[in-house]
């Protein structure tokens, strides 16, 4: 039976969202004939529509095989900024600057850019003010590195490439491939602490938070002083607590009680 529509429903719109939708984790790059017959539609309203997609830059394709492009993300960070996950990341965060009174945050991916979406500033760093909204290159900064280290690697590859690197401070990571070096083993250790490249004498150490499927929605971050503390005492005393929040954020963000 025919599930009834309005008069204002926009068949052509239904067809866009069932042409994105054939795009799953498994099945990341599909063939036309593939994406026709998951989407139910014939090859020519099917390649009519990919390659509007192509145009406004959800989509890329090669000779064969079409696949999203990061641009899709916006419309989950977008939801995400503006909805409930910065709600239910505060109080928490606001425990972790309260153990540890330094700085805590949290920011999205936007393409090359990471957009702070909550802060809670430090009693340590009253200097240092982040409004909501602000944006930061995503290779000078500790989220932005937790961020792009857990985009899919074809992802990541072509964001890599339309970056530029430009140097912040000194200690700016500025090569591909020291950024593609430093990404690999931040994706593997699963935190990053980063020293003097955002701000001289700024350390930022950042954890992702992750959603039901294991994607990185957004990071989580502490900010202090470079010589407040070693390294060996960032890695032993903060990544735990940091990552112990950031557990409780994506615990509640499950949580039937938020409706």
């Amino acid at each position: 039976m025919t599930e009834e529509r309005g008069e204002h429903f926009i068949r052509a719109v239904e067809r866009a969202m069932s042409v994105l939708r054939a795009f799953t984790p498994e099945h990341p790059e599909l063939t036309l004939t593939e994406i026709a017959n998951s989407a139910g539609l014939d090859r020519a309203g099917a390649r009519r529509l990919l390659l509007t997609l192509v145009d406004l830059g959800y989509v890329r394709h090669d000779d064969r095989h079409f696949a999203l492009t990061s641009r899709v993300l916006e419309f989950g960070y977008a939801y995400l900024s503006n909805q409930s996950l910065p709600r239910t990341a505060e109080p928490h965060l606001r425990r972790l600057t309260d153990e540890l009174q330094e700085m805590s945050s949290m920011a999205l991916l936007e393409g090359h850019e990471i957009r702070y979406i909550a802060q809670i500033a430090s009693p340590r760093l009253l200097s240092v003010e982040i409004p909501v909204g602000t944006r930061f290159p995503a290779h000078a900064t500790s989220m932005g590195k937790v961020l792009l280290a857990g985009l899919p690697p074809e992802v990541l590859e072509a964001r890599l490439g339309g970056m530029r690197l430009k140097p912040v401070t000194a200690r700016t990571v500025t090569r591909r491939e020291n950024l593609r070096t430093e990404l690999a083993s931040i994706r593997g250790q699963g935190y990053v602490i980063c020293d003097d490249e955002l701000e001289t004498g700024l350390r930022g150490v950042a954890v992702p938070l992750r959603g039901p499927e294991g994607e990185v929605l957004a990071a989580v971050n502490v900010s202090l002083h470079s010589n407040s503390s070693s390294e060996e005492e960032v890695r032993n005393e903060i990544v735990p607590r940091l990552r112990t929040t950031a557990d409780r954020i994506e615990a509640d963000m499950r949580s039937p009680a938020r409706g």
